[in-house]
């Protein structure tokens, strides 16, 4: 395959994931900014928020203060920035639409169709009342997406640098979720341990659909921030931890080395996080410090993206 073939199904999948990520932080920032006593801190939610998104530089280049309005149509709709939603999938449909006939019409379909309907929704017409109806709808057009790629893609190096793409930006995503909720949002040790950190750590599980799951994995009906942490880092059961991800990139890794007969550094990187996170446990993890700890994952996780694309020869 191209390596111009194999960059555009790698970022047509990352930007579809990524524009779902989006959704997915945005509802976390609206929720916690309804919270009984977040009116105070509100700024510090949606900074969080544009920090999570690694927008807040971007933001802050056009806009002198943190609005929640404001913030909100940054995400959503600004094409000045590349993370926002409509940016994300404008750039998917893009890619997707380079390649057309190295994935299905099934694939095509469903970008195209989130593109066009998107295009449809004005900035003016996102009241709050509106907002979390049409991130469902982000949601559930990802999903689409995913589900015509699983279902009708060959699982051949098509599928392979797609899968790459998607779990990549979803285990960055993770990370910064994380990071975000421990070290920017709750910066006074006092904190720790109220119901204002407890209602965060409830949003950041709904955030990424484990607010259910968690609570039947531990049976535990409390939000403990230790198991909520080893939830999203290190459990294989959670489709949004670190370490599934980090497995569904060493698969399709190897579908690759399989396909093409040979492997390189980026297999390398790849088991190495892997094993990493396989081997962990959050004992280490907080000792050493979760800030740092996932700090140096999103360093390893943006090293492995540019290996990979040195590797397969993306433009």
């Amino acid at each position: 395959m191209l390596g111009r073939t194999a960059s555009s199904l790698y970022w047509m999948s990352r930007y579809m994931e990524r524009a779902e990520n989006m959704a997915r932080l945005l509802e976390v920032g609206y929720r916690i900014s309804l919270m009984p006593g977040a009116v105070e801190g509100h700024r510090d939610e949606w900074r969080s928020t544009l920090q999570s998104a690694a927008c807040d530089v971007t933001y802050d280049s056009k806009y002198p203060e943190i609005i929640g309005a404001k913030v909100i149509q940054f995400l959503i709709f600004d094409e000045d920035n590349p993370s926002s939603i409509r940016a994300s999938i404008k750039t998917a449909r893009n890619n997707g639409r380079a390649v057309r006939t190295a994935h299905t019409p099934d694939v095509w379909e469903s970008i195209n169709t989130t593109w066009n309907e998107l295009a449809q929704v004005k900035p003016s017409s996102m009241t709050a009342d509106r907002l979390p109806v049409f991130l469902d709808w982000i949601k559930q057009r990802v999903m689409s997406f995913r589900g015509a790629l699983l279902g009708t893609m060959l699982r051949n190096d098509t599928y392979y640098f797609s899968q790459l793409g998607n779990f990549i930006e979803r285990a960055d995503n993770t990370a910064r979720i994380l990071d975000v909720k421990y070290f920017i949002l709750l910066p006074k040790p006092t904190d720790v341990g109220s119901d204002l950190d407890m209602q965060q750590w409830a949003q950041i599980l709904r955030s990424v659909s484990g607010h259910r799951s968690y609570r039947w994995f531990y049976r535990d009906s409390n939000y403990r921030p230790w198991l909520i942490s080893e939830f999203l880092i290190l459990k294989d059961e959670m489709p949004r931890s670190l370490v599934f991800s980090y497995t569904w990139v060493n698969r399709a890794l190897a579908g690759l080395a399989n396909l093409y007969g040979q492997s390189y550094d980026c297999h390398v990187q790849a088991r190495d996080t892997y094993d990493r996170l396989k081997g962990g446990n959050m004992d280490q993890i907080f000792q050493s410090g979760l800030h740092e700890f996932l700090q140096e994952f999103i360093a390893g996780n943006t090293a492995l993206s540019a290996s990979i694309a040195k590797n397969y020869n993306f433009p």
